[in-house]
């Protein structure tokens, strides 16, 4: 399995998300990126999943998920496949 990212750590401040991915520290608002999260109690908050391929977090208490991609702006552009024009 491809691994998308190197998340090393996941915390909340206040009503920020706080990811470390590939050694970079992260912080997001959670009123720009989930309801969810932001209404969210602590405990709710703390039960997460991250992906075995590191593409996103899982929170089962919410129902809610977010992508790694999503959060940091990053897009995948697939490899062209050999003999076709682009």
């Amino acid at each position: 399995m491809k691994k998308y990212h190197d998340i090393k750590d996941i915390k909340f401040e206040e009503d920020f998300l706080l990811i470390t991915v590939e050694g970079l520290s992260h912080r997001f608002p959670l009123a720009g990126i989930s309801s969810r999260l932001l209404k969210a109690s602590p405990a709710e908050r703390e039960k997460f999943e991250v992906s075995p391929s590191g593409y996103g977090i899982n929170w089962p208490l919410l129902d809610e998920d977010l992508s790694i991609d999503g959060l940091l702006g990053v897009s995948h552009i697939p490899a062209l496949k050999k003999g076709k024009a682009a």
